[in-house]
């Protein structure tokens, strides 16, 4: 089966924006200061454009620019392009994280939820890196949750019988995350100073099969474009994914409990000699 390009749905992904949004708050918030006033700002997989808007509340003045190679979540991103309160500018524009290498200097290469859809990423930071301004921020978020039953399941049913020869693909990719330890090996190697931890976030989530509408927007993706042209497919698909993760993540009368790791990673460039 040829690899395919999952199709993104904005609307989807954005049922959970507050849970979605909460890691990149508390990446940010421990951010350093950016050595350059206005400073200028890459945003990579910035997808709808909701949390990279949050940059400007963080750095009014600055130049923004995010990243995607999703027409979809683009299109959708438009709504906040434009000038900022603060003096900056925000746009957006097509590219690939897989080989997106920097034209210019930047104060601050930032990337939510993005980088595990790109095999190899950790390749690119020398790339990246090496395009930070002298002081300047390589920070990042990424789930580690691969082996969580949602993931696990997922994969399991790709794998099936009745799904191998359409879903073996969409089963087999394999998790592109580092542990933060690796991370930090390889980004203290390039000469950066590193901050790695990983949260583990006890999200609540509500309504029906609520863990089911949170893979929609992200794990599942690669399945729903894989079976997008038999709908009839699709719906059994789902109907037996979602019975296998009520079973996993039972809900209480306060909601459902959805664990959800995530790994953090903040590289700061030495500052210019003196």
């Amino acid at each position: 089966m040829a690899t395919q390009k999952p199709t993104w749905d904005p609307d989807q992904y954005l049922r959970h924006a507050t849970h979605r949004t909460r890691p990149f708050l508390d990446l940010i918030a421990r951010i350093p200061e950016l050595p350059t006033t206005p400073p200028r700002i890459a945003d990579i997989g910035c997808g709808p454009g909701n949390v990279t808007l949050l940059l400007t509340h963080r750095w009014p003045d600055a130049h923004i620019t995010g990243y995607d190679n999703s027409r979809e979540m683009l299109d959708s991103a438009q709504a906040y392009a434009g000038s900022t309160p603060g003096g900056g500018t925000l746009d957006f524009q097509h590219a690939d994280a897989a080989h997106w290498h920097p034209h210019h200097s930047y104060d601050l290469i930032v990337s939510n939820a993005a980088l595990h859809w790109v095999p190899g990423h950790a390749d690119r930071f020398p790339d990246w890196t090496d395009h930070l301004t002298p002081g300047g921020t390589l920070a990042f978020q990424v789930p580690g949750n691969f082996t969580a039953p949602s993931h696990t399941l997922l994969r399991d049913l790709c794998d099936a019988p009745q799904w191998r020869d359409r879903l073996a693909d969409p089963a087999s990719r394999p998790a592109s995350v580092l542990e933060p330890e690796a991370y930090l090996e390889r980004l203290t190697g390039l000469g950066l100073h590193v901050d790695a931890w990983e949260t583990t976030y006890m999200q609540l989530l509500h309504g029906d099969d609520p863990v089911l509408e949170w893979t929609k927007g992200t794990a599942l993706r690669p399945a729903l474009t894989a079976l997008a042209d038999d709908p009839a497919a699709r719906d059994e698909f789902l109907t037996q994914y979602r019975d296998l993760l009520r079973k996993a993540y039972p809900p209480t009368p306060h909601g459902t409990v959805f664990p959800f790791r995530r790994l953090f990673v903040i590289a700061r460039k030495a500052q210019s000699p003196a």
